[in-house]
């Protein structure tokens, strides 16, 4: 019997690649945008076909269901994603220039400290 491949090897496989392009595993909100527009696509086309009882219309309306739907969480999720990357370029920053300026005539919170210990 051949030996089975251990966990950290079969993750450093191939990975899933959506019409052979779109590399899921890899690319942010990739995953969820695909997941939510699935079922966006099955209740859109579900829910027509419930109301009106055509069968190619309500596979149009599905298929609409999920491009939008799609496209909504894509950049909902993107939107976001770059927020928090703003963010937290913003707050390494910060905690860079408090340890280089610390204890230095730079430092801001020692000015602070200084300007109110000398008024009376």
């Amino acid at each position: 019997m051949a030996a089975a491949p251990e966990p950290e090897e079969a993750g450093r496989g191939k990975t899933f690649r959506l019409l052979g392009i779109l590399d899921v595993e890899n690319i942010p909100c990739a995953r969820e945008s695909i997941l939510y527009g699935s079922l966006g696509s099955v209740v859109a086309g579900l829910g027509h076909f419930l109301f009106t009882s055509r069968v190619r219309r309500s596979c149009d309306v599905g298929v609409g269901g999920f491009i939008l739907v799609t496209l909504g969480c894509w950049f909902h999720c993107r939107y976001n994603y770059a927020k928090q990357r703003i963010q937290e370029r913003t707050a390494r920053e910060g905690i860079k220039n408090k340890i280089l300026y610390e204890s230095t005539h730079l430092d801001p919170e020692k000015k602070q400290s200084n300007s109110t210990t000398k008024q009376p």
